[in-house]
């Protein structure tokens, strides 16, 4: 069994990022710069911003906090967003969410240009990345397909299980599992999935998102499976100095011997995601000098 090291694999995008924006400096060059808005005081929407902003700082990009207040109106939100997407020193941003409950979250990631979507959420990115265009790809579901790229893991002709069909991770890692070049064979469950097990036995790659944790049991894994485990959630611990433990959705303890490659959770998919957050902001910058030459 070999544990698919999320950090180590980040750190190492995170060098190549830097090495790119330093000679970027070099050749006289500005370095990327990315715009991030958070509404409100939501605790886990503010460490995700600050590592966000503290990963920028690592690989030498320029960072923007816009802190707005939960009070703000749709309106203003959205008057916010279209000064971004003309501020031509802003090369991409994003809009953290969640939104408090008064703000229309479909409108406010339609009203991102989709140059600068670099979430990739924006409809025009999902719909260019489902008919396999060039486009900004979310972060996690990129982080996983790099995890299984780094670490050589052959997906074509594997048969792949998605566990989740969300909008984030779910159908994004679907979609890129079997465009040309990866060609997996993939099956989505969720909620209303007849008998999971029996799919998951199936499996050669099991990616499991739904935040439950302890889903996947041991035997519903077969020998040799890869187990890609997204979820992460907060248990409670009286025995923990923080009061509490995170636990993924797979039964690590059970589940791992079984298997030929898994991730931890911690320090598996999560550290992916903002590297790959950085690598879209450095596309989204080529992208936008190319085009103003």
């Amino acid at each position: 069994m070999t544990l698919l090291d999320g950090k180590y694999v980040s750190n190492q995008i995170r060098d190549e990022i830097k090495s790119c924006v330093s000679s970027l400096l070099s050749a006289g060059g500005k370095a990327p710069h990315l715009a991030v808005i958070i509404v409100g005081h939501d605790p886990a929407s503010e460490t995700y911003v600050a590592n966000k902003l503290k990963a920028c700082e690592q690989v030498g990009f320029r960072a923007t906090k816009i802190a707005l207040p939960e009070t703000i109106t749709e309106q203003q939100l959205l008057s916010y967003i279209d000064s971004l997407n003309h501020d031509d020193d802003i090369d991409g941003f994003i809009v953290q969410l969640p939104l408090p409950g008064h703000i229309d979250e479909t409108k406010v990631i339609e009203a991102i240009d989709f140059r600068k979507d670099v979430d990739g959420f924006h409809p025009i990115n999902v719909g260019r990345m489902t008919l396999g265009f060039s486009s900004f790809v979310p972060a996690t579901p990129s982080g996983i397909v790099e995890l299984l790229r780094r670490y050589g893991i052959v997906v074509a002709g594997k048969h792949c299980v998605v566990v989740g069909r969300s909008n984030i991770v779910g159908k994004p890692v679907a979609t890129l599992l079997m465009q040309k070049g990866m060609d997996a064979t993939v099956t989505i469950c969720h909620s209303q999935t007849r008998d999971l097990k029996a799919l998951c036995l199936a499996a050669d790659i099991i990616i499991t998102a739904v935040g439950q944790p302890g889903l996947l049991t041991a035997d519903m894994v077969k020998d040799g499976a890869v187990v890609i485990d997204v979820g992460i959630t907060r248990v409670d611990d009286p025995l923990s100095p923080k009061g509490y433990h995170l636990r993924g959705d797979a039964d690590f303890d059970a589940v791992a011997p079984k298997c030929s490659f898994i991730t931890p959770v911690p320090g598996g998919v999560g550290p992916m995601t903002i590297t790959m957050l950085l690598k879209n902001t450095l596309q989204a910058y080529h992208n936008l000098h190319n085009n103003n030459q």
